[in-house]
């Protein structure tokens, strides 16, 4: 059987036109998709049923007792934290902080280890930005800025900005120039019509040098800045004045280094200002394929995009007191909830280190290094694949997921729907 425009649930992009061929409950063949996409998608090893360590090692069992386990761990917790969530839907979500509002618990998602600088900047100053549709028919100039799309997106030039021909843009790549800014030369400079190497750190004041130079005082800016020339920054400028319709997509090269949200909202205001002379956008490259899904659902519903405390019996929302790494690293949680995500592969060691001295459960399709250190693991069904869902693009465009195969696991939602009914039965709600 052949299903054709299927989502792909890897990255941000959210590519949906993507061709499966099904044969016996099983995906055969992927096409249309990136190489991670289609190995995303194909499936590999999987974690096959519910584990719960007992003396010291994992041993199988069923979902009822690692429900029941699950909810022990919670309910015995004064201060549990909840991670994750980028790589499930947006329903699951939902479930995720009903349970974190019940226990009084930190629930935190990935953004705080990667765009949460620009969420920051974002309440600072707002965004002016668009839809990756309107990039499609209407950009011209492509500028992307500490972002190795290349390989972190890989169809996303071929998709939304330089290739295609857009309604307005019938020349496809011709009609289009691509600059890359960035601290090294990437994989995306490769295909890029121009590279401006700045020196590592130095992002913030070459956005500033950008915008003295566009307000006209270039005469202020020095004859080198960050590592550019003044004579490349002017021609960088009179390239987005006479752009028709321009675009920045910036990544973790600016979010995580020095300045942090500080270089967003530097480059949000040169975006701002660029709007005197021309139509000018800027959007964030968001990795893991809902990781704004969940920003969007966690404001809905608590009125902040993420690290919540809940313990006050409301919502407290103050990044860098509760985020997950800051929580781990003062050693305030007393238990551990991570859902579609692994933090012992990619959290500083000290916040590891905690982890993996305070009960720890994992809900996650795949083995990976977190699993290692969990005292329960529940296997989840694959969104986007096994199950259907809501997730949102990068562009915070929401698109459902479609269900190609049936599953042999419980979806995220329905776990977590099973752990909070257990966790208000053992309160005696």
């Amino acid at each position: 059987m052949t299903i054709t425009d299927v989502l792909c649930p890897f990255c941000g992009a959210l590519c949906d036109d993507v061709v499966v061929e099904v044969e016996n409950n099983k995906i055969v063949e992927v096409k249309e998709a990136c190489e991670m996409g289609v190995s995303k998608m194909m499936g590999h090893e999987r974690i096959t049923t519910p584990m719960i360590r007992e003396s010291g090692e994992l041993k199988e069992t069923t979902y009822e007792d690692a429900v029941d386990k699950t909810a022990e761990i919670l309910v015995n917790s004064i201060r549990p934290l909840i991670y994750g969530w980028s790589s499930t839907t947006c329903e699951a979500h939902k479930k995720g902080i009903e349970l974190a509002e019940e226990m009084g618990a930190v629930i935190d998602n990935t953004a705080s280890v990667c765009h949460g600088p620009s969420i920051l900047a974002i309440q600072n100053v707002g965004l002016p930005s668009c839809t990756l549709g309107q990039i499609k028919n209407r950009a011209d100039l492509i500028i992307y800025w500490g972002s190795n799309q290349a390989e972190a997106h890989p169809r996303h030039m071929s998709r939304y900005t330089s290739f295609p021909r857009g309604f307005f843009s019938e020349e496809g790549r011709k009609g289009k120039k691509v600059v890359v800014v960035d601290v090294r030369k990437t994989t995306t400079v490769e295909v890029a019509d121009e590279f401006i190497q700045v020196a590592p750190g130095e992002d913030y004041p070459v956005l500033s040098a950008l915008r003295a130079i566009l307000a006209g005082e270039e005469d202020i800016v020095p004859s080198c800045v960050g590592g550019v020339s003044k004579e490349r920054l002017i021609e960088l400028v009179e390239k987005m004045k006479d752009a028709r319709f321009g675009v920045i997509f910036f990544g973790l090269g600016l979010t995580h280094t020095r300045g942090r949200h500080n270089n967003v909202v530097n480059a949000i205001s040169l975006v701002r200002e660029l709007n005197a002379h021309t139509k000018f956008v800027i959007m964030p490259m968001r990795g893991h394929y809902n990781v704004t899904g969940f920003n969007q659902v966690c404001t809905w519903e608590t009125g902040f995009p993420f690290a919540v405390d809940f313990s006050r019996g409301q919502p407290w929302y103050n990044p860098g007191e509760t985020s997950a790494v800051d929580i781990l690293n003062r050693k305030e949680c007393d238990s551990a909830l991570i859902v579609a995500s692994d933090p012992a592969a990619h959290f500083p060691r000290k916040s590891v280190e905690h982890l993996a001295k305070i009960p720890l459960i994992q809900i996650d399709p795949y083995p990976n290094p977190t699993m290692e250190l969990a005292d329960v693991v529940i296997p989840s069904a694959i969104a986007g694949v096994e199950v259907e869902g809501t997730a949102y693009r990068m562009d915070k465009v929401p698109i459902r997921l479609r269900k190609v195969i049936e599953p042999n696991h419980l979806s995220d939602e329905e776990i977590l729907g099973r752990i909070l009914d257990k966790v208000r039965e053992r309160r005696g709600e």
